[in-house]
Parts: C-alpha cells; sequence; structure tokens
C-alpha cells in the first residue's frame, strides 16, 4: 500500500529519533541483549556519583555503544546524543535528579539521560521495549518532567518551574540543556528573555557543536563562533548582554573539566549559563564527517547499501525549483532548519545559491520572511513538516493571509501516522483551511502537483498551501489542464449515482477501492469526486449531488475536527442528504501502528462500505 511506504518513513524518522518508530513494525528482530561493562552497573543517577573518572570514560564507551545499537536497531537521533554523553554524564554526577530538575530541549540529546534514569533497557535492547520512546516523557520516569518533542522550548519550560519553586519558598536547581540549533527558535530568545530577570537560581547548559540538524544560520553563530575562538573570554557575548553569569567549557566532551564547571554553578543563586564546545557525532566516525546525514537515521544503518535513485515528490520540488533558477526566477527556496525532510542536499543547496534561504529553526519567521519576499516580487516557495507548521498560526494569519501575499507554502507528510505523539501529522487541515485567503490544495498525482506549483507560482492573488502527496510517485501520464485560479471547482472522475465518495489527496486511492468495494458487495455506482480544495466547497456540485444521490462520504488524511469534511457536512446540513466523514479523530495518538489506526476510525474499504450500507438502510 503506497500510504504504508510513507508511514514507514516517517516512523524511521520520528519516533525513537527524529520522529516516530512503529511499535510493531521496522523492527528488527534482536533478540540477545548488548553487554556493557559500567552500564549494567546503572539503574539510577545514584550509581552513577559511585563512579570514579576512569568508570566515567568507560560508561561513556557503553552509551555510545547503546545509542548505536538502538539507532541500528529500531532508527533514531544519533549524532547529538552522541554528542552529548560526557555532559549527561556530569549533570547527573553533580545534580541530584529529580529532586534538582533537567529539562531537555526537544529531546534531540535525551537518549543518554534516559540510559542513566532507569531506561537502558531500550538501548541494550531496543527490539523488546518499545515502550521506552525516543523523546522525554514523564510518565516514563520521574527524571523527565515534560513531554518534548518540539524545539526551543526547554529554557521556557524550565523558567516555570524556577518560578513557581521560588513562589514556593523551595530549594533546588532547575537546569535547561539547549543546543546551538535550538537557539534559532523565537522561543528560545524569549526564555533567555525572560529567565534573565528571576534574579534566582536558573541554570542553561548551552550545548555548542556547531550544528543545528544541518549547518547553522543566523547572526547570532557568529558570536558563537567569537566565543568559541577566545574561549568564552570575547567581549561581544551575547549571554552576558542578556543578564547572566557565563562560564565557557572548551572540552565539552570531557567529562571531569564538565563536573567541575557544574560543581560552580550548582545552587547558583542568579540566572547562569554553561557554555560547552561538544562534538556532535563522537564515538562513530562517520557521523563526524556527515553531521548532516547522520543527525538521525534508519535501521540497518551500520550495514546499509546504496539505493537505486527514483523519482520522488522530493525529486519533482527540487528539480521544479532548480529549473526556475536556471531560467533567471526571482525564486527562493526556504526550509527552517529541517532541509534534508525535502531532500533539499548540500548539492541543491549549492546550485541554488542564494536563491536558497535557511531560517534556522524559526518557522514564525520563515513565514513572515516568504510574505515579504512575495510582497516585493519574488517567488517564495517555503516547505514545512506538518508537524512543524503548528508554530506559525499567528504569522500564517496576520503576516501571510491578512496581507494577501501570494507565498507558496509546501506541507510534507501530512497524514495520520504511527509517529511519536509529539510529531504528529494530522493538524494541518484544520489549522491552515480556517484561515480566510489561504487556498490549501491537495494533488492527487505528479500532473496534479506540478499544475498546482505552477498555477501557484505564478498567481498574484492568494497565498498558496499545497499538500505533498504521500507515498510513491503517481502519474497518470497526462498534463492537467485545470484552471486552479477557479477556486473550490472539485473534479468528478467517476459519474454515478445514490453515493457520492468525495477523496481528498492521499486518500484519493482509498476512495477508488470503497468504491470498487461497493459495486462488488451492492451493484452501486457511486460517483467518484477528488475535490483537490480543502479550503472551500464546490457548492454547485454539492447542489447537484441532491438530484441522484442519498448519501456523501467525505476522506480525508487527517484529523476530521474542524477539517476539510466537516465543511460539506456544513453545507448539507438543513437538507435530507445524509453525509459520513472519515479521517482522524481528535486525540493524540502515540506510536499506535497504522492499521490500527485505520481499523479505530474506520478507514478500511471494508469498515467504509459497511457504514454505507447501514446508512443506506
Amino acid at each position: 500500500m503506497v500510504k504504508k511506504l510513507l508511514i514507514a518513513m516517517l516512523a524511521l524518522a520520528m519516533t525513537q529519533g527524529a520522529f516516530a518508530a512503529d511499535k510493531k513494525t521496522n523492527v528488527t528482530d534482536k533478540k540477545e541483549t548488548t553487554s556493557m561493562t559500567i552500564l549494567d552497573k546503572i539503574n539510577s543517577p545514584e550509581d552513577v556519583k559511585k563512579l570514579s573518572s576512569k568508570e566515567m570514560v568507560e560508561l561513556s564507551d557503553d552509551i555510545r555503544k547503546g545509542i548505536i545499537n538502538r539507532v541500528n536497531t529500531i532508527g533514531g537521533h544519533l549524532g547529538p546524543d552522541l554528542g552529548i554523553v560526557e555532559a549527561t554524564i556530569a549533570l547527573h554526577y553533580v545534580f541530584n535528579s529529580p529532586e534538582d530538575k533537567i529539562v531537555f530541549d526537544v529531546s534531540h540529546q535525551v537518549y543518554p539521560h534516559k540510559m542513566l534514569t532507569g531506561r537502558k533497557q531500550g538501548f541494550t535492547d531496543p527490539a523488546n521495549h518499545p515502550e521506552i520512546s525516543g523523546y522525554s516523557n514523564p510518565a516514563e520516569s520521574q527524571h523527565d518532567h515534560f513531554i518534548i518533542g518540539h524545539t526551543s522550548t526547554s529554557v521556557s519550560l524550565a523558567t516555570g518551574l524556577a518560578k513557581a519553586r521560588d513562589l514556593k519558598g523551595e530549594k533546588y536547581n532547575v537546569v535547561a540543556l539547549i543546543g546551538d540549533g535550538s537557539l534559532s527558535g523565537g522561543e528560545a530568545y524569549e526564555g533567555f528573555n525572560n529567565a534573565a530577570e528571576l534574579d534566582s537560581n536558573m541554570i542553561i547548559i548551552v550545548n555548542d557543536n556547531e550544528m543545528s540538524i544541518a549547518p547553522n544560520y543566523g547572526g547570532l553563530y557568529k558570536n558563537l563562533a567569537e566565543l568559541r575562538q577566545t574561549k568564552g573570554k570575547a567581549q561581544n557575548n551575547v549571554f552576558k548582554a542578556l543578564g547572566f553569569e557565563y562560564y565557557y567549557v572548551e572540552e565539552g566532551n570531557d567529562v571531569e573539566k564538565l563536573i567541575s564547571a557544574f560543581k560552580k554553578v550548582k545552587n547558583t543563586k542568579k540566572p547562569t549559563v554553561v557554555h560547552i564546545h561538544t562534538l556532535k557525532g563522537k564515538g562513530y566516525e562517520p557521523a563526524v564527517a556527515d553531521k548532516e546525514t547522520y543527525h538521525w537515521t534508519t535501521p540497518g544503518f551500520l550495514d546499509r547499501k546504496p539505493t537505486p535513485e527514483i523519482e520522488t515528490y522530493n525529486s519533482i520540488t527540487t528539480n521544479y525549483l532548480l529549473n526556475k533558477k536556471e531560467q533567471n526566477e526571482p525564486v527562493v527556496a526556504i526550509t527552517a532548519a529541517t532541509p534534508g525532510v525535502f531532500s533539499f542536499t548540500p548539492d541543491f543547496r549549492e546550485k541554488m545559491g542564494d536563491n536558497y534561504t535557511d531560517v534556522g529553526i524559526a518557522e514564525e519567521h520563515a513565514i513572515a520572511y516568504a510574505s515579504g519576499l512575495a510582497k516585493n516580487g519574488a517567488k517564495p516557495v517555503l516547505a514545512l513538516m506538518s508537524s512543524f507548521v503548528q508554530r506559525t498560526y499567528d504569522q500564517m494569519s496576520q503576516d501571510l493571509a491578512l496581507n494577501n501575499s501570494p507565498a507558496t507554502v509546501l506541507i510534507y507528510w501530512g497524514g495520520i501516522s504511527s509517529a511519536d505523539m509529539t510529531h504528529l501529522c494530522t493538524f494541518d487541515i484544520p489549522l491552515i483551511s480556517n484561515i480566510p485567503n489561504i487556498v490549501y490544495l491537495a494533488p492527487t498525482n505528479k500532473e496534479e502537483y506540478l499544475a498546482m506549483l505552477d498555477w501557484s507560482y505564478n498567481q498574484k492573488d492568494y497565498p498558496v498551501f499545497i499538500r505533498v502527496p504521500a507515498g510513491e510517485v503517481i502519474s497518470t501520464g497526462e498534463k492537467d489542464t485545470t484552471d486552479y485560479s477557479i477556486l473550490n471547482k472539485y473534479k468528478v472522475v467517476s459519474k454515478g449515482e445514490k453515493v457520492a465518495i468525495i477523496a481528498a489527496g492521499n486518500f484519493f486511492q482509498l476512495g477508488q477501492q470503497v468504491k470498487d468495494e461497493l459495486k462488488k458487495e451492492t451493484g452501486i455506482n457511486a460517483t467518484l469526486i477528488n475535490p483537490r480544495f480543502l479550503t472551500g466547497v464546490d457548492q454547485g456540485l454539492l447542489e447537484n449531488l441532491k438530484q441522484d444521490h442519498t448519501v456523501v462520504i467525505t476522506l480525508e488524511d487527517g484529523e476530521l475536527n474542524g477539517g476539510f469534511g466537516e465543511k460539506v457536512t456544513r453545507y448539507y446540513g438543513n437538507s435530507n442528504m445524509k453525509v459520513l466523514n472519515f479521517g482522524a479523530r481528535k486525540e493524540f495518538t502515540d506510536r499506535v501502528p497504522l492499521e490500527e489506526l485505520y481499523k479505530r476510525y474506520h478507514l478500511t474499504k471494508e469498515l467504509i462500505v459497511e457504514d454505507i450500507k447501514n446508512c443506506l438502510k
């Protein structure tokens, strides 16, 4: 099934590391556990405090073996976790978790922490311990204080903990760990600004490995580089300027030096930054040499063989953008620090040159930046992952839609998945489709996608979002000549009677299957409709369906509440037409297998046909 291909990729990228691993699939059947010399003795942070310096070095090696074992077995974040090992050991040696509260930003570096807080089985024997996720989660351990999966949040969350502590007259350390890449996110600045006002214990560890997911971009990183070059003694110091006491540790992978620095700041009565310089990927040479590729990776990376290149919706997009650049068009390809999701490879970025912008982890700025580009005659094409577009609702509404800037925004990986609860991609349709002026399109094949890209790129009337199709490329072989400037015009693919199936985007193929199954079981030849637009209804078509149809069903690969199908239901509200909406419930799911979700939501052809038959009775 096409959708399963996408979900497999999403699962491997998301839950156990970059996005979300399925509990039952994509996991190597590995019965043996990985033996660790020192880690075998560690069951809590109290055990770390008993170790000698030599044993802590051995423990670092054990932890790295566990990280590599987990990622090679079920996928996950590799480079950032390998780089933070010594700092995590030092944190648990000096501080007293969970009384002292340690908050990890985005969870990209939480693996060593989990191994030291009673969850090492998720790394020594990951195939048999799917309950241990790749993200911070209080349900797993008292040493985790928040469910965290998005970036730039730790300082704000920790500031709240510290303020509540002070109001209650309690005494303990609050420590926020944040990577240099996460500093580009707006919430990080807001958190630092507020934390500096506490005038009490607030310790921020800045893990500077000179990388985000891809290389860092932005003026802030010039100051970090200056601080590194001067061993923290540069007169220009962004952290001191904000009001923090500041300490620098050049050898951020030396556990003794880290312990010394952390002891200096423990129980401080002032907001304090400890800036540590670490090596991303330390302990696995390919991850050091190619930090971007090994930020996260899928299972089996140790023995992976090169795979043949095939056409994907990513390659269709990058080829389109490169073609525009070669034609000297004012195109600007934009990413918010996740170029790998869209195949914005180093080679692509080099070819695009000044026509490419990575804004860093700053989706809010990306939307406003795209709006400004569009208003001044450029042609911005911003690529975002569905889960990350959630960060920028106000900018979509105010900076983009209210100003009616004709930018193009591509939404990737939108749909129901077995992802971790922090990286669900089911909310983009309700989020985007209800903002005035925005046109949200859902292509079902290559030709529609290219036609929508062309229309969006050339038109000047609307901000246009396109939900990039999921899975393998489907091609009709015929050019799509639709005039998308006629908004909300649905396409009747197959005219029938009695039952109409309106199947959007990723679920169009499911709509075809339902049509065939319904014909097989009941003899009813249903009408099949490709809506193409998620932001409105084709009132003329819906009105005409009343003449020879009694049931309309909608299929959408996303949350039903506030989604596409409800717009159709609302249109028929004062009529005799029966409407069934199929999609996801309003809920946070956590690594639930896709097949289980499809059964729960009645998203199989058999269950849908059964519901239609019951509705027809």
